[in-house]
């Protein structure tokens, strides 16, 4: 038969170059493609078959041979097969396709998106482990067959030949392994079998090795629910998890239309070790057409979802020439809110149908789920209804929806104090006035809650105040009248001189018990989150806070008493040192001069001896 030698373009030598040392970045692809490729064929002869009977394949299958005296592996299938022009036009594509343009546009990581799928891609990353690579297809129903080969250099040859079974067969010839390569020595069966259990265990045909069958074909996510086992499921989350204890939660979804894919996710019953280090890994693995391509895919699901394990197989990406990273196209920020959506609403329902299991999720992942309130995503509405917070109200969170059901008649706004804990945050002075009058607080403890109030101004219309920023604005509270307000005066004028590190001193209806506290102003930070920032080693501007004192508490009022009498007095000027210490220690501040402050209190006391 007429066999016919031909070259490649010019920069051909230099594109298959690139594409063995630049794109692909893990050998073991090349296995993964060319059973890929075989895949398609079967699925592309099953389609075939339903309007030709002739074209219908005995026992679809995929067949690998390794030999190690030769080094050959081979991968064989039953599928389509090729002519002599698909040979030509497909594997091809990359002889055709060795322009400057090409190889420029490469070079830059420029993707060429009508590269994608085409087997001649895929194929080429053969040339990573081979010498030579030898193709054997017959197209069904066709009497004859083609042969190629090339070794990836300056030309190769096609023949026309008659003893082709149908199908197709790519028979990779080895480069000799050497001791850096012991890894990727791909004559070794044990290799062959780790890669097709990697990349292919969930290919919907047999992968055979000899007599054993390599991969499950259980691919969980495209069977029924009605008809998985429990323990299938919980034996598949332990396979991509790591995690030996029960999932939550298990969410199976299916998307048809224009664009298909098919979705299983875990809620997990706990929160991994490294659910808040910056370099953990993302639970999401991704599938086209049931062949792995990545784990860890963070464009799958929001950061705030991390925690979520599972699989995500769709029927067409815009994957890279080399298929290992994603696109940022409609089609993965479509999935992607679709998945959001649907965990979310999980959530929700879990919320309503089983309280227990909901807390025990919130535990684990609040404080990741409210990192999404950071962002400028179309989730908060979902997030806010989803999370829930401890109150004054009881001992168990409460949900923001529930809250607001509670509010009181003329109460606009959702009240909320931050804090590092909550035994701090309810015994501070800030709440004695809403406590006096059954306002309820929610108690904000999570480092996360004192960047997002800063994020989100309100729920269901109704707006988040803090009860430690700016002035009490309780409904039908009293103001401190104008005549107690000039009696204060004087003494107001002098703390704000004799601290310094005050904004403003003023009287306060917001304390019924304690003598003073400190307040931030509308828009200045909290103590809290200036702490954070300097954390994160970001510079801040010392802030200066408001003064807030009561003028029924005996503290107050004995002190405007001295004022009046020895203004100038030393002590008195210890003692309104001892006032602001004592209410910045209250909030769980941190004191400038601790030893002066211990000082000024012991010889106080010694006095009262």
């Amino acid at each position: 038969m007429s066999t016919e030698t031909l070259e490649f373009q010019a920069e051909a030598r230099q594109l298959l170059q690139l594409m063995v040392h630049s794109i692909y970045s893990n050998k073991d692809i090349f296995l993964r493609e060319l059973i890929s490729n075989a895949s398609d064929a079967l699925d592309k002869r099953r389609l075939a078959g339903l309007t030709d009977e002739r074209l219908r394949a005995e026992d679809p299958h995929i067949d690998i041979e390794v030999d190690k005296e030769t080094r050959t592996l081979t991968v064989r299938d039953n599928g389509i097969g090729m002519t002599r022009d698909d040979v030509v036009g497909l594997i091809g594509t990359i002889a055709r396709s060795g322009t400057a343009e090409m190889l420029r546009r490469l070079k830059e990581n420029k993707e060429s998106a009508e590269l994608i799928g085409q087997f001649g891609v895929g194929f080429y990353s053969v040339f990573m482990v081979a010498d030579k690579v030898v193709l054997l297809t017959r197209k069904a129903g066709e009497e004859t067959g083609v042969r190629w080969e090339s070794d990836g250099g300056g030309t190769y040859t096609i023949e026309t030949v008659t003893d082709a079974p149908e199908g197709t067969s790519v028979t990779v010839h080895l480069r000799p392994a050497d001791e850096e390569d012991a890894l990727y020595d791909y004559a070794e069966a044990w290799k062959v079998r780790e890669i097709v259990k990697r990349y292919s265990d969930f290919i919907s045909f047999p992968i055979r090795m000899g007599e054993d069958t390599l991969n499950s074909m259980k691919a969980l996510w495209a069977r029924p629910r009605s008809e998985v086992e429990d323990e299938e499921y919980r034996e598949f989350y332990r396979h991509i998890s790591h995690d030996w204890t029960e999932p939550l939660e298990i969410i199976q979804m299916r998307a048809e239309g224009t664009f298909e894919y098919e979705a299983l996710l875990f809620i997990p019953a706990r929160a991994p070790h490294d659910l808040y280090q910056r370099d953990a890994r993302h639970g999401i693995q991704l599938y086209v057409k049931r062949v792995f391509i990545m784990d860890d895919s963070r464009e799958l699901l929001p950061s705030h979802l991390r925690f979520v394990k599972g699989v995500v197989d769709a029927a067409d990406l815009s994957l890279n020439i080399s298929r290992e990273i994603l696109q940022q196209d409609r089609h993965i920020q479509l999935i992607r809110r679709r998945l959001a959506k649907k965990v979310l609403s999980t959530i929700k329902d879990l919320m309503r149908d089983d309280v227990e299991k909901y807390r025990a999720f919130w535990r684990e992942f609040g404080p990741a789920v409210k990192e999404g309130l950071l962002d400028g995503n179309e989730d908060h509405k979902a997030i806010l209804d989803i999370a829930s917070f401890a109150s004054t109200a009881g001992d168990e969170p409460t949900a923001l929806a529930d809250y607001v059901a509670r509010m009181k008649d003329g109460q606009d706004k959702i009240y909320f104090m931050t804090g590092e804990s909550r035994a701090q945050v309810e015994n501070s002075p800030h709440l004695e006035a809403f406590k006096a009058k059954e306002y309820e607080v929610l108690l904000l403890t999570d480092p996360v809650d004192e960047i997002w109030v800063e994020a989100v101004r309100e729920y269901d219309g109704r707006e988040f105040q803090s009860v430690a920023r700016g002035a009490v604005d309780l409904p039908a509270e009293e103001e401190v009248s104008q005549e107690r307000a000039g009696a204060y005066a004087p003494l107001l004028t002098w703390l704000k001189e004799t601290l310094g590190d005050v904004k403003d001193v003023r009287l306060t209806t917001r304390l019924t018990s304690s003598p003073a506290c400190l307040v931030s102003d509308g828009e200045g930070l909290t103590p809290a989150l200036e702490r954070m920032y300097r954390a994160m080693g970001q510079e801040v501007p010392a802030v200066k806070r408001i003064l807030e004192l009561n003028p029924d508490h005996a503290l107050v009022s004995g002190l405007r008493s001295a004022h009046e009498q020895r203004a100038t007095d030393p002590e008195l000027a210890e003692t309104a040192e001892l006032l602001y210490g004592t209410a910045l220690l209250a909030e769980g501040g941190d004191l400038g001069d601790p030893a002066r402050f211990a000082k000024l209190l012991a010889d106080r006391l010694a006095r009262t001896m």
